[in-house]
């Protein structure tokens, strides 16, 4: 029974709804610690994050046991911190991977989770809330809730301008939301004032090279595409498309060796990875897959430049697919949009044989997928 009966509820408690706050009249049944104001957000809760961490919450909801002594509570205190921190990158994770997917209604609750866990570990004033705060804006964007992540972005700022510890990755993230905000209301001056800062912020943080810096050219690309300034807009592009180019290239040489110098004697197959976690690849196919869109729609200027953009997606979803994450259900749900990257034309593949010379043996060692090694051209065979 998920109803919560009033005169249950033990006196001076209030129980109120994990996405809204409003008073709670369900319970998860699952876990008999998390409360929901009725079917609609419970629903909404368990298809975003709740599902995943559910026995997770049980621990951290309930009475500590009793210690017989100081080592032992302190012992507990340190293991129940450091599910909270589990939870805390969990959930931020799954909130970042549905914003790339362009689910913002399904990021909403995994982010809430996120901000109330690094609320308990951090405290109230915090800079570590920031991340969690720029989520709940980016989800409010993109559900065209503009003045709801204006005052998630103020609180955001607000944190930043009371903190003297704030690293250049968070400034770098605030500055991105604001130029996103910005967007939005079509203020492009603005926009592209702070997407500069969030590149140079980023760039301080990671290098200009690096795959985090990637986003901040790719939106400042967006406006300069928007505003029919397309020479600067192809640049950045291109730009962007060379940082995942070079990550993925230099990321395969790096399992290359390592499957050369490796020694199994017991003849497990060799697995490749992309070296990101979910919601970094997701970010990856959102930003190459639009790229490839406006690449197409002007493929017949530059049809070089469309196949240097398929060419980094094959790279991309051959890593993704010998992946040992590609056994789960979510991943392999998606297999089927990976394959249509696979079967390309051969002179793109010829061109892809440069950039994974070796890819023949792998792909066709691999049990995950069909066997694809017929899409190799003569040149790579």
């Amino acid at each position: 029974m998920n109803v919560i009966y009033p005169l249950a509820v033990p006196k001076g408690r209030r129980l109120c709804c994990e996405v809204c706050d409003a008073p709670a009249e369900r319970v998860c049944g699952a876990c008999t610690v998390t409360y929901y104001c009725g079917v609609v957000h419970q629903r909404a809760d368990w298809g975003s994050i709740h599902e995943k961490i559910c026995q997770l919450l049980i621990p951290l909801r309930t009475s500590m046991p009793f210690y017989n002594s100081e080592e032992e509570r302190q012992h507990g205190l340190q293991q129940l911190q450091q599910r909270q921190k589990h939870l805390i990158e969990l959930c931020y994770t799954v909130a970042q991977k549905y914003i790339f997917e362009g689910k913002h209604e399904d990021a909403v609750p995994a982010a809430l989770h996120s901000l109330r866990f690094r609320m308990n570990v951090h405290g109230l004033s915090s800079v570590e809330l920031v991340p969690a705060y720029l989520l709940l804006a980016e989800a409010s964007l993109g559900l065209g809730r503009v003045v709801q992540a204006e005052e998630y972005l103020s609180q955001a700022q607000w944190t930043v301008l009371k903190s003297t510890e704030c690293s250049y990755a968070i400034h770098s993230l605030l500055h991105r939301n604001l130029g996103l905000l910005y967007m939005a209301k079509e203020n492009y001056e603005e926009a592209r004032y702070h997407l500069a800062n969030d590149i140079y912020f980023a760039s301080c943080a990671f290098g200009t090279e690096h795959i985090r810096a990637s986003g901040g050219y790719f939106h400042l690309a967006n406006i300069f595409n928007g505003l029919k300034k397309l020479d600067l807009a192809d640049t950045l592009y291109t730009k962007v498309s060379e940082i995942w180019n070079k990550y993925l290239n230099d990321h395969y040489q790096v399992l290359s060796q390592a499957r050369i110098q490796q020694i199994d004697l017991l003849g497990k197959r060799f697995e490749t990875d992309t070296g990101l976690d979910e919601a970094q690849e997701a970010e990856a196919i959102q930003l190459l897959t639009s790229i490839l869109n406006i690449r197409e729609s002007t493929s017949n200027k530059a049809p070089q430049k469309t196949i240097f953009v398929l060419k980094i997606l094959f790279m991309l979803y051959f890593l993704m697919m010998n992946s040992s994450k590609a056994s789960s259900p979510r991943k392999a749900a998606s297999l089927k949009q990976r394959e249509k990257f696979l079967w390309l034309d051969s002179a793109v593949l010829s061109s892809c044989t440069s950039f994974c010379p070796q890819s023949k043996p792998l792909l066709q060692k691999s049990s995950d997928t069909h066997d694809i090694s017929p899409v190799l051209s003569p040149t790579a065979q």
